[in-house]
């Protein structure tokens, strides 16, 4: 049996990456990456060192649903990180990627919620 294999279109990826960061400035970047912390795109700030920024994801991810089978809740969507300068929201999306959002004291938690899961969407149907 032949699987077709689709290349993902990461131009499309980088543009929706961009256009979710530049929607709001409450917004201080946003990666995609893959479960094993390998970057696939990112927006973030120019301080930030994408491959860092990309193996800590994927750690926390691996570590949150490790957490999450242990304690019997099942697959974690969402792990969210509550600091004093600022938010950071993991989302899972779909095996192949997770979704990591960066955001300012100032945003408002429930629309960066709704937002991320459209984004999450997007995303989702750019990577099939």
């Amino acid at each position: 049996m032949l699987h077709s294999i689709m290349a993902i279109d990461a131009a499309k990826l980088q543009t929706a990456l961009h256009n979710f960061v530049s929607g709001t400035s409450d917004i201080e970047g946003v990666a995609l990456v893959t479960p094993d912390g390998l970057p696939i795109v990112a927006v973030l700030p120019s301080y930030m060192d994408e491959e860092r920024v990309s193996a800590m994801a994927a750690a926390l991810v691996s570590l949150g649903e490790r957490i999450g089978s242990e304690l019997l809740r099942g697959n974690v969507n969402q792990i969210a990180i509550d600091g004093e300068e600022g938010y950071c929201i993991l989302s899972n999306c779909g095996e192949e990627a997770v979704f990591l959002v960066l955001a300012t004291r100032m945003v408002k938690k429930g629309i960066l919620n709704l937002e991320v899961k459209r984004a999450v969407d997007e995303i989702q149907s750019l990577l099939m």
